[in-house]
């Protein structure tokens, strides 16, 4: 044989039907093993490779799912896309992904969703923070295209949605530094356009209010989510006189609070103690930086493993259309068993399903423990 092998080449040397290979191929339970043995042998002597997308067609459905991120170079897709790739690994689905870079155009970034439908190879969407694409998702999930989004800019959009909670998160991370004797707390959140900022920013409001400190505005400085823009922001905190300077800075996201680290270095400042610090995110580098980070660690393996069992719940469930309603993923089985700061809404709804995942404490000697430890949050703040 020579050229590209097919499926009835490999069903001619193996003396069976087409059927049966396909059958092999996509590990159905009704083939007798030694048949089974024979046509894999064959096929690995061969080099035949199956067709993922014609499998999907002569099934009547594709078996690729799309996975759109903002940037492969984010530190905490590797962590929601392992989530995603050792759920997917267990059924016959594969995924495909596709970048969507921050500095397209809103009408680019649409229409390279619009070219994936066109191809009609995907059976349905995974959206990591989608930004500006997120109405256009909500259009598609309405019209019932399989659509789950996992964190996003803005409220969560018209599809099922995935993320953490940031509000509990923020006032555990404020609290603790209250418990410790800090009484002037500044807070570097990332651009205030976006919800993860004002969600983390309404919960470190929320810690100052309810251990009766006032809300100072002298210490609330915008940053951009960037080591440069938190060490700009920790040098106008740290430049204010000695009365009204910050003993503690909460930094919205860990890159961030690196760039405070610095500030504080070129000062000769000691973390933790002249200035103690907690960041928000708990990527992996952050137990590596001097002193270790004292951070809140979202669960990003989490939310990749629930997104995506949403999804599959939708691709997998039966097909009863009713007219004007979408169809609406299940509740994911790694969720049965509710954690404590699990919150769930809409789910026996006729809104999409939004699920808030839990964070908790890293505290790491950036806030003067010199012994790590992990304080699940379970509180939640005052409303």
């Amino acid at each position: 044989m020579s050229g590209k092998h097919t499926i009835d080449d490999i069903a001619r040397l193996a003396g069976v039907s087409k059927a049966t290979v396909s059958r092999v191929l996509n590990h159905k339970p009704d083939v007798d093993p030694n048949t089974r043995q024979r046509i894999l042998r064959i096929v690995e002597e061969q080099g035949f490779v199956p067709s993922i997308t014609a499998s999907g067609l002569a099934g009547g459905r594709s078996r690729l799912i799309g996975v759109l991120v903002p940037s492969f170079t984010w530190p905490f897709i590797p962590d929601v896309m392992r989530g995603i790739a050792e759920v997917i690994g267990q059924t016959q689905y594969e995924l495909v992904l596709y970048s969507i870079n921050d500095r397209l155009r809103e009408n680019n970034r649409t229409s390279v969703i619009d070219r994936i439908l066109a191809t009609k190879l995907t059976a349905g969407l995974l959206a990591i923070f989608p930004g500006m694409t997120s109405p256009h998702l909500g259009r598609l999930f309405q019209h019932d295209f399989p659509t789950v989004v996992i964190d996003d800019q803005a409220l969560p959009p018209d599809t099922p949605w995935v993320g953490a909670n940031n509000i509990t998160g923020a006032y555990t991370a404020v609290s603790h530094l209250i418990k410790l004797g800090h009484r002037r707390i500044a807070h570097i959140p990332g651009p205030l356009k976006l919800l993860c900022s004002r969600e983390r920013y309404q919960g470190y409001c929320q810690a100052l209010e309810e251990h009766g400190l006032p809300l100072d505005p002298d210490l609330l400085i915008e940053g951009d989510f960037q080591p440069k823009g938190g060490r700009l922001s920790a040098n106008k905190l740290l430049n204010l006189p000695a009365e009204k300077r910050p003993t503690a800075i909460f930094a919205g996201n860990d890159q961030m609070a690196y760039g405070v680290l610095a500030a504080a270095e070129e000062r000769g400042m000691r973390v933790p103690g002249d200035l103690a610090l907690v960041g928000f995110d708990d990527i992996s580098t952050s137990i590596h930086v001097r002193p270790a980070l004292t951070t809140v660690r979202q669960p990003f393996y989490k939310m990749g493993q629930c997104a995506i069992e949403m999804l599959l719940s939708a691709l997998d469930a039966p097909r009863y259309p009713i007219a004007g309603k979408p169809f609406t993923p299940f509740l994911p089985a790694s969720l049965a068993n509710h954690e404590d700061g699990l919150e769930i809404k809409n789910a026996n709804g006729p809104e999409p399903i939004r699920v808030y995942l839990p964070t908790s404490l890293v505290v790491r000697a950036s806030c003067g423990s010199p012994y790590p430890f992990t304080v699940p949050i379970t509180a939640t703040p005052p409303k």
